[in-house]
């Protein structure tokens, strides 16, 4: 079972590199995949998911330039993910969810900017995927927290896309998942910023997409949260 969780998430793997690459450029999902650099249409054997960069060794068979490693670490997180994800949850609606959330947090990292219709998505994955009624409560206290800080700077602390998905991802953490989500999501951004700064880093340190961030607090309000509320308990 493991095993075709694996082989299905690195064929899914292989299609969010399609979203990655195209839905931010609004270009069409279901067109032929081409090279990036000569366009020529690959054929079935060039897209084998993983092993044909490696029979490639990374490089384009047709015009021999490199290609990027985005593709087959994409496919090989998805393909992991989708075995760990399942292991937890025992849904393949969370098997979507995770999905989405991937493909947020590179298109993101890429180009910061968050798709509105990948937050329309996984919103609606949100509430098949939980108990009825949703918790609406930390969902809006989220988006109100992001939207105050969006508003008091103008956008330049934040994207109006972190305001959107914050709102889905208050719905998928709940309380007091919330609270770990923003601790990590601020305490981990922070850590990367400064590090940005301290390494001299001018062209990265002046726009940081939160999206990553707050996507990764999500992970550890989900997995960890039990764990970590006993421990902050254990402090007071």
């Amino acid at each position: 079972m493991l095993l075709y969780l694996f082989i299905l998430g690195i064929c899914i793997g292989s299609f969010l590199n399609v979203v990655i690459d195209r839905l931010p450029e609004g270009k069409k999902l279901n067109g032929r995949s081409k090279c990036d650099h000569c366009r020529r249409t690959l054929t079935p054997f060039e897209l084998i998911p993983i092993v044909s960069w490696i029979l490639q060794r990374g490089k384009s068979r047709c015009c021999g330039r490199k290609l990027s490693v985005q593709y087959p670490l994409i496919e090989l997180a998805t393909g992991i993910g989708f075995v760990f994800t399942y292991m937890h949850f025992q849904s393949f609606l969370w098997l979507g969810i995770f999905s989405v959330l991937l493909a947020i947090a590179v298109i993101d990292l890429k180009t910061q900017l968050i798709p509105d219709i990948l937050v329309y998505i996984l919103g609606g994955l949100a509430l098949f995927a939980l108990p009825f009624p949703p918790p609406i409560l930390p969902a809006l206290g989220s988006w109100a927290f992001l939207y105050v800080i969006w508003f008091i700077t103008r956008g330049r602390g934040m994207g109006y896309g972190d305001v959107k998905l914050v709102f889905v991802l208050g719905l998928l953490a709940g309380y007091p998942g919330v609270i770990i989500l923003f601790y990590t999501a601020f305490l981990t951004g922070a850590l990367v910023g400064v590090i940005l700064i301290l390494g001299k880093y001018s062209g990265l340190k002046s726009k940081i997409p939160f999206g990553p961030f707050l996507i990764l607090g999500i992970v550890i309000s989900i997995l960890y949260q039990n764990r970590i509320m006993d421990w902050w308990k254990g402090l007071l």
